[in-house]
């Protein structure tokens, strides 16, 4: 198995030091920039498996990187910040962060997300086919069909939940069970996350996000996703 690559963009390099150190030693490859100018052309050239970015960089901030990066490519991103505003988490969560780790932090804590998020990007390795319905989904090369129409734009995150789903088509879940499943951890705070997610979702995949036909609200529980015939 190939060592997976980590990106770090912080412009104070005693982060970049610390969080290095400890995923090198973790046994990850790691790259650093230190503004989102140098964040972008790392990106380009180094081609991380996951991007580990600060929120407040000078020049180009890390939403607009997290934006640009969202253009051309679906790698996992942890927003690093100081914010701890819920609107704030659900901005960086709206753009296509996959999660979000708020200073100060443990070197220790943010190598388990960055474990987490990588292991439920391989998990599934071993299958081939997920579908239910009209949705289709294929693990090993990321590809999403719904109704013979080829999805392209999913982040890791929708992707992920996507999975979960039709792995239990017809089940209801909460967010924090949802939270749960495709994090690896639950957070009160970030129910509303679920929320921005799956409005996103929807929005991709829904022949009228107004009307969801696939991915339904159940009130007073949370979400499920509408029973299929799986047949795979």
């Amino acid at each position: 198995m190939m060592t997976a690559r980590i990106l770090i963009v912080d412009d104070e390099e005693w982060v970049c030091t610390l969080v290095g150190r400890y995923l090198e030693q973790a046994g990850y490859r790691v790259a650093t920039a230190g503004n989102g100018a140098g964040a972008l052309a790392k990106f380009a050239s180094f081609r991380p498996d996951l991007i580990v970015l600060d929120w407040m960089l000078p020049g180009i901030d890390g939403i607009e990187v997290a934006r640009r990066i969202r253009t051309q490519s679906t790698v996992p991103i942890i927003m690093l910040t100081a914010r701890v505003d819920e609107e704030d988490r659900i901005t960086g969560l709206d753009i296509g962060a996959d999660d979000y780790v708020v200073k100060p932090f443990s070197a220790r804590e943010l190598e388990a997300r960055v474990r987490a998020i990588l292991r439920r990007r391989n998990e599934g390795s071993n299958q081939s086919i997920l579908e239910s319905g009209e949705i289709k989904l294929d693990l090993k090369q990321r590809i999403v069909e719904v109704a013979g129409r080829v999805i392209t734009d999913l982040t890791p995150m929708e992707f992920d939940l996507l999975a979960f789903f039709l792995r239990h088509p017809g089940q209801a879940f909460t967010r924090l069970e949802l939270l749960e499943a495709i994090r690896g951890t639950t957070y009160a705070s970030f129910e509303r996350a679920i929320d921005s997610h799956i409005k996103r979702l929807r929005h991709k995949i829904e022949p009228d996000p107004q009307h969801p036909c696939y991915i339904l609200t159940v009130f007073g529980v949370g979400y499920k996703l509408a029973k299929g015939d799986k047949t795979r």
